[in-house]
């Protein structure tokens, strides 16, 4: 039953909900959120960076994350060097999907008594998960603690996405992170795109853990 019966019937119904019920209205947003961004695109170079970002560390890989990421890749090819809109636009959602692992391992780094010992190991997996442009690395930190783990990713993904807007970075390559780096067009601020949006990350997780965690109270001093 555990191993066989259970799993299957529960795939059977997942799966079953998915194409009958929900099916629709995910299509349905996913489209939405695609024009949405389309329709973006003659806007101001750096508030569409914003908003990519945004998108990049709202879910760590989920929906939003995807949308933003498949409309990236979409456009890819349709850039050129006479027009490097579509590049600069994956090399937005790039480095600010690579932010949210790189600052959450930089909190660890920062600051180590407030993560258990299984999140600090996870955050010496996420310097690797991050620099390759995988999301997911922050997945452990945003499950064990959502309310704060989202919004400092959103904001690093932010200052990430804005910064290569702003300063024309492109990548003609749609996944690798800094691994790809022969593929990105002025990889120096591409570089400092993702360490500012870490340190942006990193530090605001780290400051909204000490402000808003319970104080631990005083040990009893034992003569």
């Amino acid at each position: 039953m555990p191993v066989v019966i259970i799993p299957l019937v529960a795939s059977l119904i997942a799966s079953g909900l998915m194409i009958l019920v929900l099916g629709g209205p995910i299509a349905g947003l996913t489209l939405a959120l695609n024009d949405w961004l389309t329709g973006l695109s003659g806007a101001a170079a750096i508030v569409l960076g914003i908003i990519l970002g945004l998108m990049m560390g709202s879910d760590l890989g989920g929906p939003i994350n995807k949308v933003a990421y498949a409309f990236a890749v979409a456009g890819l090819g349709e850039g050129s060097f006479e027009n490097q809109a579509p590049w600069q636009i994956m090399a937005a959602v790039m480095a600010a999907g690579m932010v949210p692992p790189l600052g959450m391992a930089l909190a660890t780094v920062l600051d180590k008594q407030q993560f258990s010992m299984a999140l600090r190991e996870n955050g010496k997996a996420a310097w690797l998960l991050g620099a390759a442009f995988i999301s997911e690395g922050a997945i452990p930190f945003a499950a064990a603690d959502p309310f704060r783990v989202i919004p400092s990713c959103m904001v690093g993904g932010a200052v990430a996405g804005a910064i290569c807007m702003g300063t024309g970075v492109t990548s003609q390559a749609p996944h690798g992170g800094i691994f790809v780096f022969f593929a990105i067009g002025n990889v120096l601020m591409f570089i400092v795109a993702i360490l500012a949006g870490m340190a942006a990350s990193g530090l605001i997780y780290v400051a909204l853990k000490r402000w808003t965690s319970p104080k631990r109270a005083e040990e009893p001093v034992i003569a």
